[in-house]
């Protein structure tokens, strides 16, 4: 902020000159002093959110379409998000993977994809596949046949080419989840000092995880008026833009009301999250990523995702007697194959019907 304010000065200008074409300048000019950090303008975003949500910088230029290729990713966006409700990080790997096929293709003009043949589109798909990993190359093939699928009920395409694309050797439930036990799960809750503002939000947070499996979008989005603290219930608003309530535990409510009541600061958000440092405003899923991460470095743990911690959720529900089907429902899971991976964990079931070995086998 320091250096902005000494830049903006020296050149005669103030918050409000803040362009993007000036804030552009300024970073050009940052990277050329050698300076080693906030070069981009996602360094910038939170100071610049601030400034524009108090009237003092202007608003962020609206990004125009210029050429056919980005017509044709600005109307697939809108798509992915208007008519199939895609969560943000999902939209902007298929737009990368779009981005990546649609300008390879060196179109020029829409109609130039009417000529798109099946061949074109697994040469795409089989060069891509080559320098990734099994998780990477599932994305790209995902990507391609949502594409792909766009492309036809747009009318760019005359034809279904989703069939072109080939799969990845990935199958559906082939791992196992890996949950974290009930001594590492007290160690995280234990590593946060819940007699500092950080260490009651940070123990709140880590406890609607561990207790029901939010995802860190889930987390990040809770609002105030999400909890009804008469009903116990809470309000998760998950995937696809669906609102499903769940039972609010006393320990997770006693966690949530102690953040709000002696560590939350009044700010213009109505997230129940928030940062501490200004400008104050709501925590992202990557700051939700970070919390845990922080947590298993001080309680020694070694380096996890917040997602084992939805993993956990799920084995503690199945070892407490939870059928798969209440499993699903805890977790919002749209479909049941989703949840049938937790099967694995459950040893006890999975002893019923085992079958012996047979005698004498070798």
């Amino acid at each position: 902020m320091a250096h902005v304010s000494r830049w903006l000065v020296d050149r005669g200008l103030d918050g409000g000159d803040l362009t993007s074409a000036v804030v552009e300048e300024f970073l050009q000019a940052r990277r050329a002093a050698g300076y080693g950090q906030w070069l981009s303008l996602r360094g910038m975003a939170p100071l610049l959110d601030y400034l524009r949500g108090v009237g003092i910088a202007p608003a962020r230029s609206p990004v125009v379409a210029n050429s056919a290729v980005e017509v044709l990713l600005a109307a697939y966006e809108a798509y992915l998000v208007g008519e199939r409700g895609l969560a943000v990080s999902t939209v902007r790997n298929y737009l990368h993977v779009a981005r990546q096929f649609v300008s390879g293709q060196c179109v020029s003009e829409r109609a130039e994809l009417d000529g798109l043949t099946a061949a074109r589109v697994s040469e795409f798909v089989l060069a891509g596949c080559r320098s990734r990993s099994v998780g990477s190359a599932t994305l790209l093939v995902v990507g391609m046949r949502a594409l792909l699928r766009y492309l036809h009920l747009a009318g760019v395409t005359q034809t279904v080419l989703v069939g072109a694309v080939p799969s990845a050797a990935s199958w559906p439930a082939s791992s196992l989840p890996q949950p974290i036990n009930r001594g590492q799960a007290a160690r995280l809750l234990n590593s946060c000092d819940r007699r500092t503002a950080v260490g009651r939000r940070d123990f709140a947070v880590l406890t609607l995880q561990l207790r029901l499996g939010l995802r860190v979008s889930e987390v990040a989005a809770l609002e105030l008026s999400d909890v009804d603290w008469r009903h116990g219930e809470i309000l998760v608003r998950g995937k696809s833009h669906r609102e499903e309530r769940l039972p609010l535990p006393a320990d997770v409510g006693e966690a949530v009301a102690g953040w709000l009541r002696h560590g939350r600061t009044q700010c213009a958000s109505t997230r129940v999250f928030t940062t501490l440092l200004a400008p104050r405003g709501e925590l992202t899923g990557k700051a939700v990523s970070a919390i845990v991460k922080r947590a298993a470095c001080r309680a020694e743990i070694p380096a996890m995702t917040a997602h084992r911690l939805r993993h956990t959720t799920a084995t503690d529900l199945l070892r407490s007697g939870a059928s798969l089907p209440e499993v699903g429902q805890v977790l919002r899971h749209a479909s049941m194959l989703s949840t049938a991976i937790y099967a694995k964990v459950d040893h006890a079931a999975l002893s019923a019907v085992v079958r012996p070995w047979p005698a004498g086998a070798r």
